[in-house]
């Protein structure tokens, strides 16, 4: 069939993973048409037929729990029965799918063409497949992708359709709908639309989860959605949201299915067609609405070359399996199932618990492109001041180094085995050649002077300072974000040698208070799962001193003499995220007023960075990133040392300044401070 990728992993303790197949090689020779017009018959949960929209739909009208929630809302407001019906109706016609054949037949012919001109491969691991064709016919089954690209959820209906799989009815945000022709397109290919935020409306809430719950009781698709909510703009994991978790999860609460089988999928883009766009829209550039014109005139794209996308279907996951011992569904007996019930604290933290899990394992099974490792080491040789760059092998010297380091600490790289090392490095730069220059055999990151085209004889138009400091950002967070990939490999090793570096001492409780410290400020920006600071310390301990960085006695850490040069790596790599996270500190105590609301943080604290940018004071120009900004508000705001003030305009802020001023020591490694603040936190 396909031709297989196998993936070598040199150390016996890794997780073995699977081989992959490109499924765009059959699709090179054979006809599209054909492929899009082939007996399509997908296996289905218990051999059920596929239900009609309008069934469903009248399935969800007479609900118990929808007419209880309708009786309700017409005793709180007066309002008439059939009026609030009516609203009913209308709020599901909005929300609803109509998944169509025809029109799934249209999209697998389109999106061939249009696949095959981006990409070089689409790979997928045929066993995950395998198991999630055995899973769907076994339990209710739900489709987690991770979310990196507009693509995604076209991509995952292509996969299905491909292996004659049950295609998803899948969770799709209001915008697409506003867009002519293609949001009835999608909807028609298996997308229920749902609002960004309902908040309080009971009755919406109501009608969007007994519509979710009755797709999945009665096992008529896979249902499918984003656990992070929303796209990342920056290629790192999002907070996951818990609302359609708790809702997938809640007939298994209640006793009307058996199980659910959770299966998280990792879609890894070797370049992300939006990487300019995204690094604009963190830099304050509003991002385009989504309009069918717009989508028209990004056919631009399709001259590009995009490389390859890994897409890896994980281990289901049982939920019947993940409760056992940690949930008594003994509570679900006391009220009449129909009742809707706010999740108790320990159903919190269980959904919790388990989105922090599920999200770690898209990290896990994400494949990382070599271009991720020479992004990380282009940012830091930027940052060290080598204004000509980087000679071509020297840098080849240090991907070799960090691909081993990266391998031993499990990571899933896929660096082709039998290519010399300088042919993989010039076949990453050149992938990405919009991001990097190569001059004179060195290298560096395309950060040149950004003026206008000159008629002859004239001087080149000017550029403001701010002008071009923006223009490189975009450079310089669209590298970030590739970088960002290789986050979670790194991120435990890393923290603790942060933790090295800012504790007073080598004593392992001095640098175990300073690793939870950083651990417990970061939160926020990276995935570490609640109530897993020990394990975390262990896993990094264990892995810095596998690769000979540390020596860990029961009294304390320290670094060898050939571990200098990993810890330096791994400091730098967490270094933009503390500048950051120092500077929002300085900003609050500084220049934030008494009515600075929440909505005007972002713009005045960007204001703030690109001054001190200008002047020198600052040495990552990361800092830009309205992503990071609003990670370390959220922080500040958990940790107490910012309040939103009840009562006053909207999201005011209320600065504890001395608490601020601490934080900020702590992080910049001012030790003084450092008890205080951790018996404070």
């Amino acid at each position: 069939m396909a031709s297989k990728a196998v993936y070598s992993q040199r150390d016996p303790m890794l997780k073995k993973r699977d081989d992959f197949e490109d499924i765009l090689e059959e699709r090179r020779n054979s006809s599209d048409l054909r492929y899009a017009l082939r007996c399509y018959a997908p296996v289905v949960y218990k051999g059920l037929c596929p239900s009609k929209a309008g069934t469903l739909k009248s399935m969800v009208l007479q609900s118990d729990q929808l007419h209880y929630v309708i009786h309700q809302v017409c005793r709180e407001t007066g309002r008439a029965v059939d009026d609030v019906q009516e609203e009913v109706s209308s709020i599901l016609e909005e929300m609803a799918h109509r998944l169509q054949l025809s029109t799934v037949r249209f999209f697998a012919f389109t999106l061939s063409k249009v696949f095959k001109t981006l990409f070089r491969s689409i790979c997928v691991n045929e066993e995950g497949i395998q198991r999630l064709q055995q899973a769907i016919q076994e339990h209710p089954v739900v489709l987690l992708p991770s979310h990196r690209s507009y693509m995604d959820f076209l991509l995952m209906s292509y996969l299905l359709y491909t292996y004659d799989l049950a295609l998803p009815v899948i969770a799709a945000g209001m915008d697409f709908m506003g867009m002519k022709f293609v949001g009835e397109m999608l909807r028609m290919s298996g997308a229920f639309f749902i609002r960004r935020s309902f908040g309080g409306d009971k009755l919406y809430w109501a009608v969007f989860s007994e519509y979710v719950k009755t797709m999945l009781k009665n096992g008529f698709a896979p249902v499918e959605f984003f656990l992070e909510g929303t796209r990342s703009r920056t290629s790192k994991s999002l907070t996951p949201k818990l609302g359609l978790l708790n809702i997938v999860m809640d007939p298994f609460f209640k006793g009307e299915v058996f199980d659910v089988s959770l299966v998280p999928v990792s879609i890894s883009y070797e370049r992300i067609l939006e990487e300019s766009l995204y690094a604009r829209e963190l830099l304050g550039v509003p991002k385009p609405k989504e309009s069918t014109s717009g989508l028209i005139k990004a056919r631009k794209v399709l001259s590009e070359d995009y490389g390859s996308i890994h897409v890896y279907f994980g281990q289901p996951v049982s939920v019947r399996s993940l409760a056992e011992g940690r949930v008594n569904r003994c509570q679900f007996n006391l009220i009449p199932r129909h009742i809707p019930k706010k999740p108790s604290e320990d159903i919190h933290s269980f959904v919790n618990d388990s989105a922090y899990r599920l999200v770690r394992a898209q990290e896990e099974n994400m494949v990382l492109k070599p271009w991720v490792l020479l992004a990380s080491l282009l940012l830091q040789n930027q940052v060290s001041g080598q204004k000509r760059g980087i000679a071509l092998d020297e840098l080849t010297e240090q991907a070799v180094w960090l691909r081993d380091l990266s391998r031993q600490y499990g990571a899933f790289l896929h660096w082709p085995e039998h290519t010399p090392p300088s042919e993989v490095v010039s076949s990453s730069l050149s992938l990405h050649r919009g991001l990097v220059r190569i001059s004179e055999g060195r290298v560096q990151l395309a950060l040149g002077q950004t003026g206008g085209p000159a008629a002859p004889g004239e001087p080149r138009s000017a550029v403001t300072p701010e002008e071009e400091l923006l223009s490189q950002a975009v450079i310089i967070l669209s590298c970030a974000s590739y970088r960002n990939q290789a986050l979670h490999v790194f991120l435990r090793p890393a923290l603790l040698a942060s933790a090295i570096h800012t504790a007073s001492s080598n004593k392992k409780q001095e640098v175990f208070n300073s690793f939870s410290f950083l651990r417990n400020m970061f939160s926020n920006e990276f995935i570490l799962c609640p109530g897993a600071t020990v394990q975390d310390f262990e896993e990094a301990c264990y892995l810095l001193v596998k690769t000979g960085a540390l020596q860990v006695t029961q009294q304390d850490v320290l670094v060898t003499e050939r571990g200098h040069r990993t810890l330096v790596f791994l400091t730098s790599m967490l270094d933009p995220f503390l500048q950051g996270y120092q500077v929002v500190c300085r900003f609050l105590c500084e220049e934030a007023t008494e009515a600075l609301t929440e909505k005007q943080f972002i713009p005045a604290v960007r204001k703030f960075i690109i001054k001190h940018l200008l002047a020198g004071r600052l040495r990552y120009t990361e800092v830009l990133s309205s992503d990071l900004q609003k990670n370390s508000l959220a922080a500040l705001l958990r940790l107490g040392a910012v309040r939103k003030i009840k009562g006053a305009e909207q999201g005011t802020l209320k600065v504890n300044t001395v608490m601020v001023n601490s934080l900020e020591d702590t992080l910049g490694g001012k030790l003084p401070t450092q008890k205080a603040v951790i018996a404070r936190l």
